[in-house]
């Protein structure tokens, strides 16, 4: 039924001279943008991210941001991505096996990210174990210096 009605449409164009286009349009001359018309703001965030000088900082935020998704959700789940210095990324994880864990996977982290931030971005992965600082005091603990009959040591 519809095919019929578009078949009536262009007949009926045709008897009054009408015909639809079927070479493409030509653009026309006129108003074109400059700089002083409002620019989308993905292009002016850009703009301003270039200008600054922030674009590597920015695409390593969005990678820690996205690092569940990175590394995958075991090693995010244990692991957190703590700075970027000079190619350097520092990596801290909850327990020494998953430090250790990180360790073994280093080289294949390093290309996993460069293929997010770009080639070289990332030379170095450094990973951290956990940070309890040094053990607390209790009052079984023995201050002070050795005892005269002390024979360990």
């Amino acid at each position: 039924m519809a095919r019929e009605k578009l078949a009536q449409a262009k007949a009926d164009a045709e008897r009054r001279g009408r015909l639809p286009r079927r070479e493409p349009r030509r653009k026309r001359a006129g108003a074109r943008r400059d700089a002083s018309d409002p620019q989308l703001f993905g292009a002016a965030i850009r703009d301003l991210l270039a200008y600054r000088g922030w674009e590597q900082e920015v695409a390593v935020g969005g990678v820690f941001g996205r690092w569940r998704d990175i590394v995958g959700a075991d090693l995010a789940a244990h692991t957190k991505p703590e700075s970027f210095t000079d190619g350097e990324v520092v990596v801290s994880a909850d327990s020494t096996a998953w430090a250790t864990q990180v360790r073994l996977l280093a080289t294949t982290l390093v290309k996993r990210l460069n293929e997010e931030l770009g080639e070289g971005t990332v030379r170095r992965v450094k990973v951290q174990g956990p940070q309890r600082g040094p053990r607390p005091r209790g009052g079984l603990r023995a201050t002070g210096s050795r005892g005269p009959r002390d024979t360990y040591g």
